[in-house]
């Protein structure tokens, strides 16, 4: 098997083509529900039970992500909305990678809030599939901080953000995120 891997590796460098590293099989590329509570936990800077329950849901619902954005973002709406964030998308056997990410909203939505934002991210594979939108559904009531979890589906990958923030923010909306390599303001 992997001497396989190492001619396909070899055949793709000679061609020009770029090639993802390949992982054997018993290579594990994905999380463990205990890595993601701690890596969440010590980001969010909360104890780990806060986060568990969170964590504990979304593991359930899609299993063990294959990568994780750890970043920080701001939000503010009046009917309409944008969304604006930043972090770095981290992957087992490869280097962080800065990612980007904004977008609008629209509904019964209004406030401000500012959010440290884990997302787990599922059926990855490749980096260029993050580079695209990310259409979802939110509800949202920001007091004093709490944990909140949606999910975004788009291309066959999934995101399940978790976002902690401060602020005054009530409503509920229609919106996208979408994600990218570089930074662009233009929200659209």
């Amino acid at each position: 098997m992997k001497r396989r891997t190492l001619i396909a590796g070899a055949a793709a460098t000679a061609f020009g083509f770029a090639a993802a590293p390949a992982f054997a099989a018993g290579d594990d590329a994905t999380y463990t529900e205990q890595e993601i509570t701690k890596a969440a936990s010590d980001f969010f800077g909360v104890t780990t039970e806060a986060v568990a329950k969170a964590v504990q849901h979304v593991f359930k619902d899609l299993g063990q992500p294959d990568a994780y954005i750890k970043g920080d973002e701001g939000s503010g709406a009046f009917v309409v909305g944008l969304r604006y964030g930043s972090g770095w998308l981290i992957r087992k056997n490869f280097a962080p990678k800065k990612v980007y990410w904004r977008g609008p909203s629209v509904g019964f939505d209004i406030g401000g809030n500012a959010s440290k934002c884990f997302t787990l991210v599922y059926n990855l594979r490749d980096e260029r599939r993050m580079w695209q939108r990310f259409p979802g559904i939110e509800g949202t009531i920001y007091y004093i901080a709490g944990i909140s979890v949606m999910y975004q589906r788009s291309g066959g990958v999934t995101l399940a953000p978790m976002r902690t923030g401060v602020g005054l923010r009530a409503g509920v909306n229609v919106q996208y995120d979408e994600y990218t390599d570089k930074r662009d303001w233009f929200p659209l």
